[in-house]
């Protein structure tokens, strides 16, 4: 597979080409910071960097778990945190972000590493999406933008502006609509506003026309609450970058100017583009190659960098898995158990829902790293109890897993397993067959289309195991690759399963 970073002084879009979904990203001295949704999933808020807008690396989150707790003990693939923004005002890193069925929240922190502060509820209510903070350095004003779910709140295509005090913890008044899309002609789902101050102007730069079909809208006004005026500013036209949807804005110390965005790829999810950016006589914005895409470009004006992504490999060094894991509801005492070698060590964790891994909070997940690639991972189920299973999974809203199971007597046996996306209860993909050790190496294979095929090695070499599965995204969420250990509900002492040498392969 051909990287971003093309070693020649040039990239190849997408830079991210994994689900980073609705990125925002913020310029800090020599550093660029990026952050994106994490939904249900935690830790959230993801935090990558970068020093050339190419090269790109995941130093951690921002949000260890997600509140209110009690709403998220189960997997909420959908809800949580939706596109946050990030900011760096005052000495400080902001993030503030919309779940949309409880309101707009932020957190901050003094160094991008944290302490990040527990999040702050800045405005309740239900179907507050895509905030966005934006602090006036002429007048010492600040604000805030927002979109609306209306799946929650009965509302879309409207953009609300409140202002803000300078600490970020009230609203100063009850808001009003900047932007109604339903009085611009052509425009609906108008949702992701990024807020910023230029040229004397207030800029909104959001997206409408909807995530598959839609385009990117750039809006101006003179005073913060309207009238704005409108332009498309990047759309598809004759390029295979479908969207192209929301993202965020971001000048380098040396002047230039870039916007991050991202591409929805079905069951890849969204992987985000870097587009170059200037401003036309008449003082808007140009996104890409005068308004379309850029496959292939220069690199932006700033130092060569080592080419980097974000990690996937993991020898889980002490029983500790990498930033790159994420687990489906907020994690649980007890799911991974310590030790002093590598490996995670997993619980089989007693469930009711055991049987479907839709509905397992104690799933520890990754995005698909690419189009195609290959990924590994050594198992051994520890324990005799009947039932006791673990492995390795494609994860959305149909799954295929492949991994190993104790039997009525004991036995260790392969098994592999599919639930479509209607679907309440598992299928077998392939007949069992023994596990003589209760160990097993599993291999996903990842082809054109997001088609994968199963293998497994249980001491004779690998072999296929069904038919090419064809992995389905989430409502808003990328397919997932995940690791899981579960038991049926019974005694407390299940067993434990034991996942070494994660590998991937492009």
């Amino acid at each position: 597979m051909i990287g971003a970073d093309l070693g020649d002084g040039t990239y190849r879009n997408p830079v991210l080409a994994a689900d980073w979904s609705d990125p925002d990203v913020v310029c800090v001295g020599d550093d660029f910071y990026l952050t994106a949704s994490s939904f249900g999933r935690a830790p959230g808020l993801p935090l990558l960097h970068s020093r050339d807008l190419v090269n790109w690396t995941l130093i951690g989150h921002a949000l260890n778990r997600l509140e209110p707790e009690e709403a998220f003990t189960a997997p909420r693939h959908d809800c949580g945190v939706w596109a946050p923004s990030i900011r760096h005002h005052d000495g400080r890193f902001w993030i503030f972000w919309g779940d949309p069925d409880h309101g707009v929240h932020q957190i901050n922190a003094p160094d991008i590493r944290g302490p990040w502060s527990r999040p702050h509820l800045l405005k309740a209510g239900k179907g507050l999406i895509d905030a966005c903070p934006l602090w006036d350095e002429e007048t010492g004003e600040a604000y805030l933008v927002h979109a609306w779910a209306k799946s929650r709140s009965g509302v879309k295509n409207r953009l609300t502006g409140h202002r803000m005090s300078p600490d970020g913890r009230h609203l100063l008044d009850e808001g009003r609509v900047l932007v109604d899309g339903d009085r611009i002609p052509g425009w609906f789902t108008l949702e992701g506003p990024k807020l910023y101050r230029h040229d004397g102007w207030f800029w909104i730069l959001a997206p409408a026309g909807g995530v598959e079909t839609g385009w990117q809208g750039a809006l101006r006004a003179r005073d913060f609450f309207g009238p704005y005026e409108e332009r498309v500013v990047l759309a598809q036209g004759g390029t295979d970058v479908n969207g192209p949807h929301q993202g965020g804005w971001v000048r380098t110390r040396r002047g230039e100017d870039w916007f991050l965005h991202f591409q929805q790829r079905g069951a890849y999810g969204r992987v985000v583009h870097l587009q170059p950016m200037c401003w036309s006589d008449d003082g808007w914005p140009v996104l890409g190659d005068e308004g379309e895409p850029v496959l292939v470009h220069p690199k932006p004006d700033l130092p060569a960098q080592p080419v980097s992504a974000p990690a996937t490999d993991d020898d889980f060094p002490g029983g500790r898995h990498g930033r790159q894991w994420q687990w489906t509801a907020n994690p649980q005492a007890g799911w991974t158990t310590s030790h002093h070698a590598d490996g995670l060590r997993l619980t089989c964790v007693r469930t009711h829902t055991a049987q479907d891994l839709r509905r397992m909070p104690h799933v520890l997940t990754q995005r698909l790293p690419a189009t195609s690639f290959t990924a590994e991972v050594d198992l051994s189920l520890a324990g005799a109890e009947p039932g006791a299973k673990a492995g390795f999974a494609v994860l959305g809203d149909a799954y295929s897993w492949i991994g190993l199971e104790r039997g009525h007597d004991g036995t260790a046996w392969l098994v592999h397993r599919f639930a479509e996306t209607t679907a309440e209860e598992e299928r077998d993909a392939a007949h069992p067959r023994p596990a003589p050790l209760g160990t097993a190496r599993l291999r996903i294979e990842v082809g054109a289309g997001a088609r994968c095929r199963f293998h497994a090695d249980t001491g004779d070499g690998f072999r296929p195991s069904g038919q090419p599965f064809a992995a389905t995204p989430w409502r808003w969420v990328g397919a997932l690759l995940g690791l899981f250990a579960s038991a049926p509900a019974g005694r407390p002492d299940a067993g434990t399963a034991l996942f070494t040498r994660f590998r991937t392969t492009r």
